[in-house]
């Protein structure tokens, strides 16, 4: 048709069209669960770590960093409170406690502030651990305020820097008021007594099995290991010392004057308790004043004593021409306390004795060491130094005293009587007249090492004052000990001064069986290196160095076995005494030479596998620093010069 346009119906032609025809759907698509959890796993841990970052950033890092900015100061306090104490100044002492406190309280704040730690497993065990170590040192702080507050009174007669309540007056005056005013302070070794057991209760509190063996955990392991020993041997010691600290005015003379027999113990003539008792004194103590009544030589008091009965059977065997028991030689057993026991029955019989509260020995170890810092002391015209004297290798005043007590007594008869008497009493007027600030702390100081090394012993009528002088290892007591054990006892019983000449190395050598029991091998080297003196009475030398004829006890666990044994020039023999078994034989040393002790014997127990094996060696009075070497099957395993009792714990293999 005209004027019609022709459609055309061609669709794929017409470009302009949209298609509205309905298409078939597409698959559906599959959802991956797997990939998906992995996911979700990923999400949650990198939240959790991300958790834990934050935790540990704000949590525990930046608060332990704090702690530890406060434990620093904290100990650069105590180290400056250690070192005022080395310096002897207790004014500064107190000071830096005080300081100290006021740190640790921060510290322990800084801690608290991380309490929450104390829930979360493994980390409670480092937490704990802090928290109790914070606690005992609370405690040692308060106890070491305790002992510094009761000893600031007596800084000046201490010979301590800072002033002391007792600065007016001669030093005897001051003395006097100390010692009256004393049993003020003595109450208070009880609360220092129960501070450090506190400490003990904090610090066994910690494990230090909670620290690897390795790296730093190694260090902060030894470190409480030792941190608890140290702590055991503290409280032990004050709880031993607290009953002499108590009657410590009552020993001094305060408020009724106490007597004691001061016996001279010559070391140079070693017995079994220390040396040969050569001369006595009887001083008085009246508030600690020191007052001589009496002074002679042991001969002159033996003189007087009636009825002696015959002597012992070493002595009739090794020393045949003293036929009775004398009171020079009554120190024949090792332990003190019972040596002195019998010396003091057979003391009350002589006619020049007086009624005593104890007896004290000092050796001359203890002499020289005292003029060491007091310097020369003339006595009845004669002047003791402590240079060197050729004639003997030793100290002046070793030699000036064996030429007063054992030269022939027609030279200088007329000296000997109470001259070693006379000489401590002249060492003590010096102390007590010489400035406290120079003198009275050092003596102080070295009165108490060498009450340690046993040339200072004890033996006291009162129960408290002998248990506090055991406690502090005083007394010479033979000590009960389980484990291993070892002192070896000597006596010179050839009257000359040979000891003062002969040097002796011991080793102490262990061979673990496969059963788990243990021989044990005791060597002793003895050596004179020098020349015999001339001992030719006529000519009237000093004889000090001739034939060392050595009676030996070897004190060893209860129920040992003697295996073999070579050196001893008698045969030897086995018994108990004083809850030990004893080796006892015989030998010889000649100036110029050797001699050489070999015993081997089985320990009464077995070591468990993996067991440390515990050691005590116990020093002899008398002796000074004698070399030992511990080894197992020739490899050393310590080495050490025994100037005091040692203990050990041994890793045999």
């Amino acid at each position: 048709m005209d004027g019609l346009n022709k459609i055309d119906l061609n669709l794929e032609t017409n470009k302009d069209v949209v298609d509205v025809s309905p298409k078939p759907l597409s698959p559906r698509r599959k959802i991956d669960f797997k990939n998906l959890l992995i996911n979700r796993k990923v999400l949650v841990a990198l939240g959790i770590f991300v958790v834990l970052m934050l935790f540990s950033v704000f949590g525990i890092y930046l608060p332990a960093t704090q702690v530890y900015k406060s434990a620093k100061v904290t100990y650069a306090d105590a180290q400056s409170v250690a070192w005022a104490i080395k310096q002897q100044n207790v004014s500064l002492a107190s000071d830096q406690l005080a300081k100290t406190q006021t740190d640790l309280v921060q510290t322990q704040n800084d801690l608290h502030a991380m309490g929450y730690l104390k829930f979360i497993p493994l980390a409670n065990w480092y937490y704990n651990d802090a928290d109790h170590l914070v606690n005992a040192g609370f405690h040692g702080l308060n106890a070491a305020t305790l002992l510094i507050n009761s000893i600031k009174p007596y800084a000046d007669l201490l010979g301590l820097k800072g002033q002391g309540s007792f600065v007016g007056g001669t030093a005897q005056q001051r003395i006097e008021t100390a010692v009256k005013t004393i049993g003020k302070i003595t109450p208070k070794i009880d609360d220092i007594a129960n501070e450090l057991a506190q400490v003990k209760v904090e610090i066994d509190s910690v494990n230090p099995n909670h620290y690897p063996s390795i790296g730093v955990g190694k260090k902060v392991r030894t470190t409480l290991d030792s941190l608890k020993s140290i702590t055991d041997e503290s409280v032990t010691l004050i709880t031993s010392a607290r009953p002499l600290i108590k009657t410590l005015p009552a020993v001094l003379g305060e408020p009724n004057e106490k007597k004691y027999l001061i016996l001279f113990q010559n070391d140079k003539e070693l017995r079994p308790t220390g040396g040969f008792i050569t001369a006595y004194a009887v001083f008085r103590l009246d508030s600690g004043v020191v007052h001589v009544d009496d002074s002679s030589d042991i001969y002159s008091l033996d003189a007087t004593v009636p009825n002696k009965p015959v002597a012992p059977a070493p002595i009739l065997k090794y020393f045949p021409t003293v036929p009775l028991f004398n009171l020079r030689d009554n120190n024949l057993s090792p332990d003190f306390k019972v040596s002195m026991d019998s010396f003091y029955k057979m003391y009350q019989t002589a006619g020049g004795s007086t009624n005593v509260d104890g007896i004290i020995a000092v050796d001359t170890h203890a002499l020289v060491s005292a003029m060491n810092i007091l310097g020369d002391i003339t006595v009845d015209g004669t002047t003791f130094t402590t240079k060197t004297d050729p004639r003997c290798d030793c100290p002046n005043v070793i030699y000036q005293m064996e030429v007063l007590a054992d030269q022939p007594a027609g030279i200088i008869k007329q000296n000997r009587k109470g001259i070693i008497g006379d000489l401590m009493y002249a060492i003590m007027s010096k102390a007590f007249s010489s400035s406290p600030k120079l003198y009275w702390g050092p003596l102080f100081q070295t009165m108490l090492s060498e009450m340690n090394q046993k040339h200072i012993l004890f033996y006291m009528n009162d129960a408290n004052a002998q248990a506090g002088f055991e406690g502090l290892n005083a007394a010479g007591r033979i000590m009960p000990f389980a484990g291993d054990y070892l002192t070896i006892n000597e006596a010179n019983f050839g009257g000359e001064k040979s000891n003062m000449f002969v040097s002796e190395a011991v080793t102490q050598d262990y061979a673990l069986q496969g059963d788990g029991s243990i021989v044990k091998t005791v060597t002793v080297n003895y050596k004179n290196p020098y020349p015999p003196s001339d001992c030719n009475l006529e000519h009237g030398n000093l004889c000090l160095n001739a034939v060392l004829r050595d009676w030996f006890r070897m004190y060893v666990p209860k129920g040992s076995q003697l295996i073999s044994n070579q050196g001893s020039e008698v045969k030897m023999t086995t018994y108990e005494d004083l809850g030990k078994t004893v080796f006892d034989g015989f030998l010889t040393v000649r100036p110029q030479g050797v001699a050489k002790l070999t015993v081997s014997y089985k320990l009464p127990f077995k070591l468990a596998a993996n067991s440390l094996l515990p050691l005590m060696v116990q020093k002899q009075g008398g002796t000074a620093d004698n070399a030992y070497t511990i080894t197992e099957n020739g490899k050393t395993l310590e080495q050490f010069n025994l100037s005091s009792d040692q203990t050990f714990n041994l890793k045999l293999r």
